[in-house]
């Protein structure tokens, strides 16, 4: 099967974020399919950008054929990113018969976070003679309207929702990374039988293969609350509004007293005022740590006792989550403390951990506590409990399998 991915922000090992595309792609590659992606040549997401030649460059990484279009770069969410998106998605469009007679894919994936890539998705699709898959990462222009405030009459909206409906009408499949979505997605055109569950993954080989030692400062303070006997609890990833870390340092100041630890370990916009407030109440239990490469990510997750995972609440997560964060933590084999309210809830449908409350200090106390009146034994027990579940659902191996089913459902119609 000659398979086409297009998805804006697309990357890989090489350049960075985002990765799902690539770890699908190569699992494809594993079962004889051919796999073009279409990306674009900037996005924020990535730490590098590739080399380009002209409008569209070419490039094969690990067997996985890449197409960068060239977009116009931009910072944050400025008007800068809106022209990207138009860049990519109107070049495309220009480039559809081109594509379709040169890649001739048996279907065609759109992927991009936004839906506006549908259009020129649709147009390969229907002169290649493919099936045409509908791939939702976050619900647009849901997203910006609730977590971004942006008005509902605003003329963004008018156009990312017209892509959307025309998505869910059009697409012979769709497949959601919220598993709690597809009533939204039916009320906007999408008939049922087209709905299709497949979450973020991890690829398992590789990360049990991560082989980086920790950093001598990592090391020296872990090392150090070991010896104190203090019962650690770890976060690791980005300090932002949106991950609810001011909670931790209130509830640090609750449990002053206790044995037990904070390492908070990454970079963020909100890592300093965290900073801040921590000196302020005078606080010796909270460490700040600066961010670690990718391959030492499990050393620093399994030398915590327990691991630390929240969110603002909001309204939007009532469709569900797939936050790669915590699959790394339930691949770790330690226990996890969630303070998510969402559609749906990993931690306590495998086990591993206990959910509470998000933005409530004296909730993560007491599971804090709880965690700690627990055996050693009984946390591995729980921890190992969330590596088997990712194992058994949330390998790229099974995702990709399961991808292919979906595609597989649409030929045979």
């Amino acid at each position: 099967m000659n398979i086409l991915l297009i998805n804006h922000y697309a990357g890989s090992p090489a350049y960075g974020m985002e990765f799902r595309p690539y770890y699908l792609a190569r699992e494809w590659l594993k079962r004889n399919h051919q796999v073009t992606i279409v990306a674009a040549s900037f996005s924020h997401l990535r730490n590098k950008a590739p080399q380009m030649a002209g409008t569209v460059t070419d490039e094969i990484i690990d067997g996985i054929r890449y197409l960068w279009i060239k977009t116009p770069t931009y910072e944050s969410n400025s008007v800068g990113r809106a022209l990207n998106m138009l860049a990519f998605t109107s070049r495309l469009y220009l480039l559809r018969l081109k594509l379709a007679s040169a890649i001739r894919p048996d279907v065609v994936i759109s992927s991009s976070t936004y839906p506006l890539d549908i259009y020129p998705a649709r147009a390969i699709a229907k002169k290649s003679g493919a099936k045409l898959v509908f791939e939702v990462h976050d619900l647009w222009p849901l997203s910006p309207i609730e977590l971004g405030g942006m008005s509902r009459y605003h003329p963004f909206v008018f156009v990312m929702q017209a892509a959307e409906n025309y998505a869910y009408r059009h697409a012979d499949k769709v497949v959601s990374m919220l598993p709690k979505a597809e009533d939204h997605m039916r009320c906007h055109g999408m008939a049922q039988g087209k709905f299709v569950y497949i979450p973020n993954g991890i690829d398992v080989a590789e990360w049990e293969c991560e082989k980086t030692a920790l950093s001598v400062v990592h090391a020296e303070v872990l090392t150090q609350l070991k010896g104190e006997g203090k019962f650690i609890v770890g976060y690791a990833g980005a300090h932002g509004l949106a991950n609810a870390l001011g909670t931790v340092v209130d509830a640090a100041s609750l449990l002053s007293g206790d044995p037990v630890d904070f390492v908070l370990v990454g970079q963020g916009p909100e890592k300093d005022a965290l900073m801040k407030k921590t000196a302020q109440l005078g606080l010796r239990n909270v460490h700040f740590l600066p961010s670690i490469s990718r391959g030492a990510i499990p050393a620093l997750l399994r030398a915590m006792d327990a691991l630390y995972i929240g969110l603002q609440k909001q309204p939007l997560f009532r469709f569900g989550v797939s936050p790669n964060k915590l699959i790394d933590y339930m691949m770790a084999g330690v226990p996890v403390i969630q303070a998510i309210a969402a559609g749906n809830d990993l931690v306590s449908e495998s086990g591993c951990g206990l959910t509470i409350p998000p933005e409530d200090p004296q909730a993560l106390v007491d599971a804090v506590r709880e965690m700690m009146k627990k055996t050693p034994a009984e946390r591995g027990a729980m921890g190992m409990m969330g590596k088997a579940y990712v194992l058994s659902h949330q390998s790229y191996e099974v995702l990709a399998a399961t991808f292919e089913r979906a595609i597989t459902e649409c030929h045979g119609k």
